[in-house]
């Protein structure tokens, strides 16, 4: 059964009294993270994650001192110590551009709690990697070590006792839109049901317009979601839009796949142009759209997004040599079935409006290391996805 809203502040208690023991016994005096659940204790209970009507940022206390990020890494990297080191990533610059106005953007399936230890069966991966009191920590080493501006999340059935309570102390609104039907509820001792959860930083970004979507499929609503967010740059003043989706997995759905992303593009263009009326712009708003489309670039799906008139294009394909190409993985796994190498996860952008300046290149087979993901390293069968944009000039957009 889905757990309510006072199952939830008793998970919050129950959550901060580990937390806070294990920071006892790691010699630590004050726990940011323990602190940060802490606070969602006294707070006001939090709406069920099933209301459609949440509103993103209302549970953000924009009056209280955030937590330090480079502590809370600190720590993570504290209670990770007895586990194999991070996998070491960098960046790879594909442009210049004005750095101040950096924007960068976190694409992520973190892998539902429920899904890993219950249902996902990766045969290589022992179970004591997947326990959530670690696992949780290697999430956010992962965050914190790159510092986006935007995180766009799937597989999130955490977000109301980890997710948006941590980043929140961190700065971040939020915004959550759970699956109609989520497979984690069919797993023992769930936490509820996963879904697309969205972050920004609201010291860099105006909230304008939140829209949740149930996306359709011939003219019937599926179990797949998304969420489009439309913010306004305080550095710049540009409104654009950011979205975050997942569409339906497995093979055998190709249709359904493209049927959906049809759908996301038809929102997109209606909720793009409702904002360029309501901010009286002279250009389009520009597009940033991040998922896990469960889809190769070979699938109609991807090829609707690279053709639409929405002008988008694929940010790292500037990873290739040619331009042209994506990654060979964005996941890779082994399961009863075999080995699984996919590039599945994208992120999108309106290439006349936004410039890319760096992206985060992938770990080598090597790295991974030969039983996959995911591992006491890593903490999902996904690769995060992590990109730098700046606006062009507003003369050259139009």
């Amino acid at each position: 059964m889905y757990p309510g809203t006072h199952f939830c502040v008793c998970v919050f208690a129950c959550v901060t009294t580990l937390l806070f023991l294990s920071a006892c016994s790691m010699g630590i005096s004050t726990s940011s993270l323990y602190s940060a659940l802490a606070k969602t204790v006294s707070r006001p209970p939090l709406p069920h994650p099933c209301d459609s009507t949440y509103s993103p940022g209302s549970d953000l206390d924009l009056d209280q001192n955030l937590a330090d990020p480079l502590e809370l890494l600190q720590e993570c990297r504290e209670v990770l110590r007895n586990r194999p080191a991070q996998l070491q990533r960098a960046f790879v610059q594909t442009g210049h551009g004005d750095g101040r106005q950096t924007i960068r953007v976190m694409q992520w399936n973190v892998l539902a709690q429920a899904l890993g230890e219950g249902m996902d069966s990766f045969v290589q991966c022992p179970m004591d990697a997947l326990n959530w009191a670690e696992r949780k920590y290697l999430i956010l080493q992962e965050i914190l070590t790159y510092r986006p501006d935007i995180i766009c999340l799937q597989e999130v059935d955490h977000y109301f006792d980890m997710f948006q309570p941590i980043l929140a102390s961190l700065g971040y609104q939020s915004s959550f839109c759970p699956k109609p039907w989520s497979p984690c509820l069919d797993v023992e001792n769930n936490n509820g049901p996963d879904g697309c959860a969205l972050f920004f930083n609201h010291k860099r970004f105006q909230s304008l317009n939140t829209t949740h979507l149930r996306l359709s499929a011939m003219m019937l609503k599926t179990n797949q979601i998304a969420i489009i967010a439309a913010l306004r740059c305080q550095a710049t003043g540009r409104a654009f839009c950011i979205t975050v989706t997942h569409l339906k997995a497995r093979s055998g759905w190709e249709v359904l796949r493209s049927a959906q992303g049809s759908d996301l593009l038809r929102n997109l263009r209606n909720v793009a142009h409702r904002i360029k009326t309501e901010e009286k712009a002279e250009t389009d708003i520009p597009l940033i759209v991040c998922g896990d489309f469960n889809a190769e670039p070979s699938e109609d799906v991807y090829r609707n997004f690279a053709t639409s008139s929405l002008g988008l294009d694929s940010a790292y394909k500037r990873l290739s040599t040619d331009g042209k190409t994506e990654p060979p993985y964005t996941t890779w796994k082994i399961r009863p079935s075999g080995e699984s190498c996919h590039t599945l996860d994208y992120v999108w952008y309106s290439h006349r409006a936004f410039d890319v300046k760096a992206v985060l290149d992938f770990p080598t087979a090597e790295q991974i290391g030969p039983n996959r993901l995911p591992s006491y390293n890593y903490p999902s069968d996904h690769l995060s996805l992590v990109c730098d944009f700046s606006f062009k000039d507003p003369t050259l957009v139009s």
